[in-house]
């Protein structure tokens, strides 16, 4: 997503399928289960999934059957890019065993999001495609308190000898102590195992109050030191499009290169998350979602300087939209169609 191994190649690819009416990007909640009960965490709040059922209410799978039924999932979607998410993807460890392996084999560049609360199996790190995300949350004392049981300690231990992505998202908390950002990214870009570092800012549900969510001046501010602390660290991956992007999110997800471009999948593989992967009823003005900030990005990007990306994408979907509906196909190239749910387990 926002990594920019993206090619001319990819973005092309990419293109072929919005054309074709197929989302390029696939999300999949790979399992309802999660060892950490972090406060402000989207995936478990009651209208994530709309408000009918919530994630921990659906079915989930083990074993066989989650192998399988994935690997459906992917070969009805085959997707260019997929994150798997959570839940904690770890506790499936053992399938993730399997189906690893066979998306590289097929090509497809997956992202794997995890606390690293249990260990991460060594020879992941020879699969080609595969990029590791590790959420942490903030300088050891606050990330051990909200996180727990996926502390700085296990965390450390279980990323030896991997290449990881960290992320952060910034919360009100962490805006406010002067130099925190920069403290955080001491730590981690001298990390061995940390490859880069990404940033994203807390996105609230429309109407939340909460002590994480930030203020306009804590935005600007947050902002405005990313901008000079990218100089400074080698490792924090943070173009001025994406800064830009955060400065001035899409208003809505009609409006939102990822939200029109990703399908997102619930642990059941049949409930479709809407409107993006955060589901419920996002602040859009007021999003801080990296993967939206580097497609966005590159949507507001001028071809020779002239004419955006994002018109040529447009015209793309609506293009999209008709051949979906000629082949029968629910969901159109917004990824904005019927939301269905399983029968709780």
């Amino acid at each position: 997503m926002p990594e920019s191994g993206i090619s001319i190649g990819h973005l092309l690819q990419a293109w072929g399928r919005i054309l074709a009416g197929r989302q390029p990007n696939l999300s999949v909640e790979l399992t309802k289960e999660c060892p950490l009960t972090c406060p402000g965490c989207y995936a478990y709040g009651d209208e994530h999934l709309g408000g009918d059922i919530t994630l921990r209410g659906l079915s989930d799978f083990k074993g066989d059957e989650l192998v399988d039924r994935f690997k459906a999932l992917v070969d009805a979607q085959n997707p260019l890019h997929l994150s798997i998410i959570g839940g904690e993807p770890l506790v499936r460890f053992r399938e993730l065993d399997r189906i690893l392996p066979w998306l590289s084999e097929r090509g497809v560049h997956t992202q794997l999001v995890t606390s690293a609360v249990r260990p991460i199996p060594a020879h992941w790190a020879g699969l080609d495609r595969l990029q590791i995300v590790v959420s942490i949350d903030g300088l050891q004392p606050e990330h051990d308190e909200r996180r727990k049981p996926a502390t700085y300690e296990r965390i450390l231990k279980h990323i030896e000898g991997h290449a990881i992505t960290v992320h952060c998202t910034v919360t009100r908390q962490q805006s406010r102590r002067d130099g925190y950002l920069e403290e955080f990214l001491r730590v981690w870009d001298a990390n061995a195992a940390t490859r880069l570092i990404w940033f994203s800012l807390y996105t609230p549900q429309k109407g939340e109050i909460s002590m994480e969510r930030l203020t306009k001046e804590d935005r600007a501010r947050v902002i405005a030191d990313l901008r000079v602390l990218r100089t400074s660290y080698p490792k924090l991956q943070v173009l001025d499009g994406m800064l830009n992007v955060y400065a001035a999110p899409p208003a809505s997800p009609q409006e939102c290169v990822f939200a029109r471009t990703t399908h997102c999948v619930s642990s059941d593989f049949t409930t479709t998350v809407t409107p993006c992967q955060f589901g419920g009823n996002p602040d859009c003005l007021n999003c801080g979602c990296i993967a939206s900030a580097g497609l966005e990005a590159i949507g507001r990007h001028r071809i020779k300087g002239v004419i955006p990306i994002g018109q040529v994408f447009s015209g793309s979907l609506a293009v999209g939209r008709v051949v979906a509906r000629l082949a029968g196909r629910g969901t159109d190239a917004t990824g904005v169609g019927p939301r269905t749910s399983s029968t709780p387990a």
